[in-house]
């Protein structure tokens, strides 16, 4: 009988590069062709109701129902020039990944013919079934109500043969179902917080706006080899496999040559990516073999997250053109670098000025040191629901693996910002604060002007590092809707500038002048971060002793992370800042553990049926094997044979008692999973199969790789690691 995985590989080396037809036009040429920009919007909509719709957009009006009618005629147009022949509401559920329910531009006139139709209700509002969505308990099954609303500050887009509508998606009693609607309440609450501290310094400054810079990274795997793992097909990560005896410990993968079938891949992915007006501009190869990098120039962060969720789904459209399937699970192999999604966050004002980026003198530093320490200041009391925001069954698998940042939330800062905080710190208060007529400044610290040379190196190991001019959030994992950490990253951030800004002014009040009010709580802000400040190796276990030393949050158990959100200093600053209620973040949590219960329960019945119908199949085949040859050693040379058949007889008992190992585990592990779906908690639920599942699943695969190391190679039924890693 043929072994499926020797044709499943043979096919995949018979894959060849699939050709892409260049563009042939200059990038900006077609850069957002299938978007309805602002300038798009020009040709298609009568100027009274375009400077309507700009007003309600840059100053955070509701737009009406009118005002939606009279966008609605010059939307559909332009979508249907496009070759739109649906349109949808495409929005971001509690899965983690987008939605959409697409309608045709049909309707009826009063003599009931036939027409084209795209009203302004319909691209104002719609309901999915509210029920149907991950909801923690906010909607019962018949109660289906929902709504998505229109997010005009997201551009619509044609995506195929439809026009995409950016929306919000809440309950019918109005509670958010989705990742945007918190993610631009955030938005908001940080932007009144920032421009009121930046008013200190600068009172043109009318707005503050977060940018996202994110990098996406991935693995390809050939798409025979993929279909020949029920593994990846069902849980996107390989639930067994012995380590390929090269990997990447040659170092040569990474910035290497981009093989050239991948290369085809990512120029179309770019070319389709730039189409829709998502400015991709990095590309290359990550630290494991077939595994990839993609990012973008920065944006602001709600249309920046939008841009991160299409381009993963159009990774996976792409990829299978090219015979590849991604993989975006942040730990498809074991022993090898797992996929992140670096978040580069940063804020700057209206009047252009990047508030984390050290300024051109030392009274401009000094409103750079101010938001440096609130930030620092807001992880710091806010660490654990940091680490909670970024957490997930996948993810768990990747942080505090030898090339991820632990799963301790601490800051990297570098050698010199270090030194200039803590002369600040230390500086003599008596030695005053000296501002002229041009706003130069002297505080009696000789490190503040050289923050302008500030060349910082960078920490791997850190999971929230300051890169220079903004924060580098990297323990968001590479699956995730990054929407969740970024929401959760503003709200702490604007709760703690709120805090910041009366403390100031209650000094200015008492009489104290502004600069020296500043610079008191800049001082107390960088005594009380010293605990979550960390420059050095964060893989290490003296680090891990360190940080609980510290009190920082050291939690190791996902489940357990996820009741930071319930903390009462959690509900009190998401409802001081109005991004999420008690409500909200009660169902939040419920989705997350019933989640991580879902995601482990299917792995660990994947892991059973891999077990019983490959694995001991095929280990008992090669028994049978040796066996045979035993008895006919033994029937030829009779006792001579003894010394024959020594090797094979040790053999034979190791596979005996790996399989005896193998199916009694097993049977433990089916015993425990059904004591855990039989828990009504989602809390409880999700620790049990954390406490008591996982740790079978991880023993059965240490009997199983050893067994892939036995058995006889034609006789093993799975794609191998070292045939999945290395396809070209």
């Amino acid at each position: 009988m043929e072994n499926f995985r020797f044709s499943a590989v043979a096919k995949a080396w018979e894959h060849k590069p699939v050709e892409v037809k260049p563009m042939n036009v200059s990038v900006p040429t077609f850069f957002g062709r299938q978007v309805f920009t602002r300038e798009r919007m020009r040709d298609y909509i009568a100027e009274q109701t375009l400077e309507q719709l700009f007003d309600a957009i840059d100053n955070n009006k509701p737009i009406g129902r009118e005002l939606a009618g009279s966008v609605a005629i010059g939307m559909k147009k332009w979508a249907m020039e496009n070759g739109a022949t649906h349109f949808t509401h495409w929005f971001q559920p509690l899965t983690g990944g987008t939605a959409e329910k697409q309608d045709a531009f049909l309707g009826f006139d009063r003599e009931g013919r036939a027409i084209e139709e795209f009203s302004g209700s319909e691209l104002y509002q719609q309901e999915p079934d509210a029920s149907s969505f991950p909801n923690g308990g906010i909607r019962n099954t018949f109660e289906a109500r929902g709504y998505s609303a229109w997010d005009p500050t997201s551009p619509a887009f044609v995506i195929e043969d439809r026009l995409c509508i950016p929306t919000i998606f809440v309950a019918y009693t109005g509670e958010a179902l989705d990742y945007k609607t918190p993610l631009i309440r955030s938005i908001d609450a940080l932007n009144k917080a920032a421009t009121d501290v930046c008013n200190y310094f600068d009172k043109n400054v009318r707005s503050v706006c977060m940018n996202l810079g994110w990098e996406q990274e991935y693995f390809l795997i050939d798409e025979a080899l993929y279909a020949a793992r029920p593994d990846l097909v069902m849980t996107g990560r390989t639930l067994m496999g012995h380590a390929s005896s090269k990997t990447q410990q040659l170092d040569d993968h990474y910035f290497g040559t981009i093989p050239e079938r991948v290369t085809c891949f990512m120029t179309e992915l770019e070319q389709e990516a730039l189409k829709l007006g998502i400015p991709v501009k990095t590309r290359h190869n990550e630290v494991a073999p077939n595994q990839f990098e993609l990012a973008p120039i920065f944006e602001e962060v709600n249309l920046a997250n939008d841009h991160n969720l299409l381009i993963m789904s159009l990774m996976e459209k792409i990829a299978h053109k090219h015979h590849f399937r991604v993989l975006l699970h942040e730990k498809p192999y074991a022993g090898v670098n797992g996929s992140g999604k670096h978040c580069n966050w940063s804020m700057q004002t209206n009047t252009g000025v990047n508030l984390l980026s050290p300024g051109k003198n030392p009274y401009a530093n000094l409103q750079f040191v101010t938001f440096l320490v609130n930030v620092m200041a807001a992880l710091n009391r806010h660490n654990g629901l940091l680490k909670a925001s970024i957490i997930s069954a996948t993810n768990a698998h990747r942080l505090g693996a030898n090339e991820a940042p632990p799963a301790i939330i601490s800051i990297f800062l570098g050698t010199q910002l270090t030194q200039a905080l803590n002369e600040i710190e230390n500086a003599d208060e008596d030695k005053g604060i000296i501002i002229n007529a041009k706003k130069e400044m002297k505080l009696g610290v000789s490190h503040i002007p050289e923050i302008l040379l500030d060349n910082t190196d960078r920490n791997r190991t850190s999971p929230f590092a300051f890169t220079g001019n903004r924060f580098e959030f990297r323990a968001v994992g590479s699956s995730a809707n990054c929407g969740a950490a970024m929401l959760a990253l503003n709200a702490v951030v604007a709760e703690q500038l709120i805090d910041f800004k009366a403390e100031v002014d209650a000094l200015i009040a008492s009489g104290e002048a502004k600069e020296r009010a500043l610079f008191k709580v800049i001082r107390k802000c960088i005594r009380e971060t010293k605990a979550i400040r960390f420059d050095g190796n964060g893989y290490s276990d003296e680090w891990k002793a360190e940080a609980a030393k510290r009190g920082l949050d050291c939690e190791t158990s996902a489940p357990l992370m996820i009741d930071r959100y319930l903390d009462p200093a959690s509900v009190m600053m998401f409802e001081k800042a109005n991004v999420l209620t008690l409500q909200e973040l009660k169902s939040r949590c419920d989705v997350k553990w019933e989640n991580y219960a879902a995601k482990l329960q299917i792995e660990s019945r994947v892991l059973g049926d891999l077990v019983k119908n490959h694995v001991l199949p095929a280990a008992q085949r090669y028994q049978g094997v040796l066996l045979d040859n035993v008895l006919k050693l033994n029937k030829v040379f009779g006792d001579e044979a003894e010394a024959m058949t020594k090797e094979d007889k040790l053999m034979i008992t190791k596979i005996a008692r790996h399989n005896d190992e193998i199916l009694r585990l097993t049977d433990e592990m089916a015993a425990l999973r059904k004591v855990a779906n039989h828990t009504e908690d989602a809390r409880e639920r999700a620790i049990l199969f954390h406490d008591t599942v996982v740790p079978k699943m991880e023993a059965i695969r240490e009997h199983v790789d050893e067994l892939e190391l036995i058995v006889d190679d034609e006789l093993w039924t799975l794609p191998k690691y070292r045939e999945m890693l290395f396809i070209r």
